[in-house]
């Protein structure tokens, strides 16, 4: 187990690295909140008012003493609260996030479907007609980006087709259906692309199992091709898969929408807390790779 025990030290190691650059990173960006909250129409607030919401919001105190108290509240759970509402940034985050993580899920659900599937297929079928046309669509929906697929997809079945709404939001406890239908246009939008990178980096790992030795042998036992590519193939070429699907996954910019808001408005407490947030959930899905990666290979906890 000591190999878990220093995946877990190191997760937390780099949380606290991620935290400390993102405390002092936010306050070399121009500008001081104290003055865009006060500011009115362009004009240039009272001196004696910033320094009187200076004391108010603690920003009168030395940065050190700033983040011990920021780090304080970070092991005691708390995000602290927005210096635009003095709303608790947890419970914006907490508001924010469920949606996030249920469109990546979605869209993630969506890419293994058709891309591993896909893949296999199309490696089994080495340099067919399925395998010539579905490496080229992979290549056509890698290439376009993520933003153009889904104006189109807007323009065909929003507004030419009318089968889904343009956008929108309904909770799924409120209309179970209608929030299904508003989630499968963005989820496939984003899916498109991981399905592409699932399917051509599955398509590489079986190419590469079926040429290595164990495979060999286990068709020159005689036994069946299905149990051939399920057992020692597929198996085995899963473990690049999952981690194409952890790097797509994270390169879709989760609550972005309520960070550019927090450093815009140099709003401290609210970026760390949604940088604080992302990080985390990055280092446990890696850490729930690295398991993953322990029970499809027994060696990788010896290494």
């Amino acid at each position: 187990m000591s190999w878990l025990v220093q995946r877990l030290l190191t997760s937390i190691l780099l949380i606290w690295v991620v935290a400390s650059i993102v405390f002092l990173a936010i306050r070399l960006v121009p500008g001081d909140p104290a003055e865009l909250l006060l500011s009115q129409g362009g004009m240039a607030p009272d001196p004696a008012a910033v320094a009187e919401l200076h004391a108010q919001l603690g920003l009168d105190r030395p940065v050190l003493m700033q983040y011990a108290e920021s780090l304080r509240r970070l092991l005691t759970g708390d995000l602290g609260r927005s210096l635009q509402d003095d709303s608790p940034v947890a419970t914006e985050v907490a508001r924010r996030l469920p949606r996030t993580l249920e469109l990546i899920a979605a869209a993630a659900l969506l890419a293994v479907l058709l891309g591993i599937p896909g893949g296999l297929l199309a490696a089994t079928r080495r340099d067919g007609w399925l395998d010539r046309v579905s490496s080229l669509a992979a290549a056509l929906a890698m290439a376009v980006p993520v933003f153009v697929v889904g104006t189109l997809f807007v323009l065909l079945f929003a507004q030419t087709l009318h089968l889904v709404p343009a956008g929108g939001y309904v909770p799924l406890t409120q209309d179970p259906l209608r929030h299904l239908e508003l989630l499968s246009m963005p989820a496939l939008t984003i899916a498109l692309g991981l399905a592409a990178a699932v399917f051509r980096m599955t398509r590489a790992a079986v190419l590469d199992e079926q040429r290595r030795d164990h495979v060999r042998t286990a068709w020159a036992k005689g036994l069946s091709p299905r149990r051939v590519l399920l057992r020692h193939v597929l198996r085995n070429a899963l473990m690049p898969v999952v981690t194409v699907l952890v790097e797509y996954v994270f390169n879709y910019p989760g609550l972005s929408g309520l960070l550019v808001e927090a450093v815009n408005a140099r709003d401290y407490p609210e970026v760390q807390g949604v940088v604080l947030v992302i990080s985390v959930l990055f280092v446990a899905l890696n850490l729930a790779v690295d398991l993953l990666y322990a029970v499809l290979d027994p060696r990788v906890r010896h290494g």
